[in-house]
């Protein structure tokens, strides 16, 4: 870090233990980069996919059926679960989706309940031309790390990811800002 650049999350919590002596404050120096570059990643994600005219629900779920390969089909149940999201939030993005085009729905002959939903070729079209933006410009933005310094990053945070998940007795990931 050079003279211009200011670590807000070091000054909070000398803050902290100048005002409360004792507090318990190494947690800060990780957690507040974390939610700063949660909330920035998620912006330009957000910018990209306007430019891309998608919303990250739609390609959320474009996504989820384009990466299980051809025919590009899975049932309703099972995008709810890919997708980290409840089955009312996949019915809604099924719902919109189809109604512009990017997927089809029909029931499976013989299984009252369940639904399959197809990936259509204006979807196909979309994710293959978004992914690439969204990826790309992800890439760019953390390029400042080695591929080194990108690999030791990666195992922490998925160490860091599951740890937390294990002491609050929840195992559920959902993206962030999304419903």
């Amino acid at each position: 870090m050079d003279d211009t650049e200011h670590d807000h999350a070091r000054d909070i919590a000398a803050a902290w233990e100048r005002e409360r002596p004792g507090t318990p404050v190494s947690s800060i120096r990780i957690v507040t980069p974390i939610w700063q570059l949660a909330k920035l990643f998620g912006d330009d994600r957000r910018r990209v996919l306007a430019q891309a005219g998608v919303d990250a629900a739609t390609l959320d779920l474009l996504s989820v059926l384009r990466r299980d390969g051809p025919p590009y089909t899975l049932s309703t149940r099972e995008l709810s679960r890919r997708s980290l999201v409840t089955a009312g939030a996949i019915s809604q993005r099924t719902a919109r989706a189809e109604r512009e085009g990017l997927v089809t729905r029909q029931p499976v002959p013989g299984r009252l309940r369940t639904v399959e939903v197809t990936l259509t070729p204006a979807g196909h079209e979309l994710v293959e031309s978004t992914v690439d933006q969204v990826l790309g410009r992800e890439s760019e933005l953390i390029d400042g790390l080695t591929p080194d310094e990108q690999a030791h990053l990666t195992s922490l945070l998925h160490r860091l990811l599951h740890d937390v998940q294990h002491r609050l007795g929840d195992s559920r990931i959902t993206h962030v800002g999304e419903e």
